[in-house]
């Protein structure tokens, strides 16, 4: 058994694409589109898996958008993502800087929770030993449920 992918559906591809790729750093490694069934399909995989993930498929996160409006509901339940990153302070940053809400910032150096324009909650630990606590993330309160 290997795990391959997890899917989420979402509302707006571009600016979800615009969150997962250009904001988070994820790749685009694959688009399917259906126009029989009205979606596309869009596989994304993180620096570090990149090269397997071309091979292999996998691990990836998929993108389902489906062509016909929906309205959806309960990201919440769904859990979380989680990625392991280089620089959680950098990266988080990042986030902020371009209006992601950061809903548990890194007081820690090593944990961070976000969500991404579909409401999913994104886990963000640092890759290693945690970072020394630093401003502003220390006096940063958190800011909704993750």
């Amino acid at each position: 058994m290997r795990y391959l992918h997890t899917m989420v559906r979402v509302k707006d591809l571009d600016a979800s694409l615009h969150f997962y790729c250009d904001l988070f750093g994820l790749t685009e490694i694959r688009r399917y589109e259906n126009e029989k069934g009205r979606f596309t399909l869009v596989f994304l995989a993180a620096q570090g898996d990149l090269d397997h993930a071309k091979q292999a498929m996998s691990p990836c996160l998929e993108l389902t958008y489906n062509w016909d409006p929906e309205d959806y509901t309960g990201g919440r339940n769904f859990g979380h993502l989680a990625y392991e990153v280089d620089d959680i302070y950098a990266i988080c940053q990042k986030l902020m800087d371009n209006g992601v809400t950061i809903n548990r910032p890194p007081r820690d150096g090593h944990m961070a929770f976000v969500r991404s324009p579909d409401g999913i909650s994104i886990e963000i630990l640092q890759k290693g030993e945690s970072l020394a606590p630093a401003e502003p993330w220390l006096s940063m309160p958190n800011t909704g449920s993750w």
